[in-house]
């Protein structure tokens, strides 16, 4: 069955004779004519006129077409990294991470402790209680280097009266959240050389808070529902909604008031680090229940995703890759709350609040978890060797 309608099917027809015509292949010509039915008159000197070089312009047109596809096809091939292939038409307001993981890398012989990546290149830190830090190609999966040089174990930090476990930073720098074993959430204003004592304090969990996070501008909308305002609070306004995980198996969601908004249960043992979804949609957090929790803020925290399998043992840390600012003086935020668009390999672009160009910002959707596995054997006997799992996906 012909794909052609019979009027299309005419016209190759008289195209295809008009083009033997003119190159004196009558023979030919006068037999597919014959084969058609074509009389004089339905094909004359006129029609012929008519029909001369129509073949070659519209093979012409095709094939230029077709190489200029492939030219860019090749383009973006030769310029794609092995994490950027498969990912394609995808939402980034809704991406989160599934097994298997993109990358499981082995080298750490003792816990990993904390996960740190390069503002810009795709390299990622990881330290360890066995006094290294470790620098990663998450893109490559390669061991770039291993610096060695501490004493003990390389954690966050601690206090003179008890171990602080966590710290966030606002987006613009002025304020540090922080937690620890006084099973209090602090807020620091850092931006006064004078301001020595916290500026808010969160009571509430019943263990010691292992983690905290300050949510980005782009999830005030979901959170002011939560806390029942009918407007979010201006994105260029830091430090209005944080989160915190701790050892009591439970995350809260705090306001800029101390107020606990909300308090998610799921973990079924402590909860070891927390990161927000750069989209503002979604917290992640992952415990030593060996699970990582996917929270939606859009539907009052409900948890829509559990993934258990990358690691068989207690996962201790939690990172997602920043985002790319590509021209600072038009990016008002670090996560302005405008409609992402895809761009190559992975990334995506955010329109400022401002009136900046979009592709200022560009997420990265990379997002790095550690953990204590039994993985290898040393010497025929069995060791319980660190990984770190990263999860490689892109905004397609």
């Amino acid at each position: 069955m012909s794909l052609l309608t019979s009027r299309q099917a005419e016209e190759l027809h008289k195209s295809i004779i008009a083009y033997l015509a003119a190159n004196k292949l009558t023979a030919t010509a006068t037999s597919l004519r014959a084969e058609l039915n074509l009389e004089e008159n339905e094909f004359d000197a006129a029609t012929a006129e008519k029909y001369k070089g129509l073949l070659e312009k519209k093979w012409t047109s095709v094939i230029m077409d077709l190489e200029s596809r492939n030219a860019a096809l090749q383009s973006e091939l030769d310029s794609a990294t092995p994490a950027s292939l498969s990912m394609r038409n995808k939402d980034p307001s809704s991406w989160l991470p599934k097994v298997p993981p993109r990358y499981t890398l082995e080298s750490h012989r003792s816990t990993i402790n904390c996960i740190a990546f390069h503002p810009i290149f795709s390299l990622l830190a990881t330290g360890s209680d066995d006094y290294t830090i470790k620098i990663w190609d998450w893109d490559t999966g390669e061991l770039e280097r291993t610096v060695k040089g501490h004493t003990r174990a390389v954690t966050i930090t601690a206090g003179s009266a008890g171990w602080v476990r966590d710290v966030s930073p606002s987006f613009d720098g002025r304020y540090l959240l922080s937690a620890g074993d006084d099973m209090t959430a602090r807020l620091w204003d850092i931006s006064s050389s004078t301001q020595t004592e916290s500026k808010l304090t969160m009571i509430g969990h019943e263990h010691y808070i292992e983690c905290c996070a300050i949510a980005p501008p782009p999830a005030y909308k979901h959170l002011a529902l939560i806390a029942g305002l009918k407007k979010p609070p201006p994105a260029s306004s830091s430090a209005e909604y944080m989160a915190t995980g701790s050892r009591d198996k439970t995350i809260r969601l705090w306001d800029a008031r101390g107020t606990c908004l909300l308090t998610l249960i799921g973990h079924d043992n402590w909860i070891r680090a927390l990161v927000f979804h750069p989209g503002g949609k979604y917290l992640l957090s992952v415990s030593d229940d060996k699970t990582l929790r996917c929270w939606d803020l859009s539907q009052d925290g409900r948890c829509v995703k559990v993934i258990g399998e990358p690691h068989e043992r207690f996962i201790t840390a939690l990172q997602w890759a920043p985002s790319i600012v590509h021209n600072a003086d038009n990016v008002n935020t670090a996560a302005s709350g405008a409609v992402p668009e895809r761009l190559q390999d992975g990334e995506v672009s955010i329109k400022t609040t401002d009136g900046g160009k979009p592709g200022d910002v560009q997420i990265r959707c990379v997002v790095a978890t550690a953990g204590v596995d039994l993985t290898t054997t040393i010497n025929s006997l069995q060791a319980y060797t660190p990984d770190i799992v990263l999860f490689v996906y892109h905004w397609g």
